[in-house]
């Protein structure tokens, strides 16, 4: 069963991660590489992705001639989805556990995030239907 864990972190403008210590910086960053190792030794893992922040966002939707209309940067946003890891795992358990420590990052200080990680199931293609 393949899960996308989506991680949603606090608004505040750009992501403000880069913004930390140095120090809280890279231990972030050791710790999702670490995440990132553990999930492909275990064979979890189907794809990870980092996401640059809302301020360079846009909303793209068809217009009447079916040309691209953009609409954005959305810097009010109250918290927006920082990256994501897609899953394949034996049961929606597992990608809970799975979510709840990556949801532990270490933040600023040292102490864990917990920022709020959306997991839902990845839909595959529905069976093929029996002709009559």
């Amino acid at each position: 069963m393949k899960y996308i864990m989506m991680m949603h972190t606090p608004s505040d403008g750009p992501y403000q991660v880069a913004s930390w210590p140095q120090k809280d910086f890279q231990a972030h960053i050791a710790f999702m590489k670490r995440f990132h190792a553990q999930l492909s030794e275990s064979g979890e893992l189907v794809a990870a992705e980092g996401l640059a922040g809302p301020d360079q966002a846009k909303l793209v939707r068809a217009g009447k001639d079916g040309k691209p209309v953009t609409d954005g940067v959305f810097p009010e946003t109250k918290e927006f989805l920082a990256g994501y890891w897609i899953v394949d795992v034996d049961r929606p358990e597992r990608a809970y556990e799975l979510a709840a420590q990556a949801s532990a990052a270490p933040g600023p200080g040292g102490g864990p995030l917990n920022l709020a990680i959306e997991v839902r199931e990845v839909m595959s293609a529905p069976p093929p239907q029996e002709l009559p």
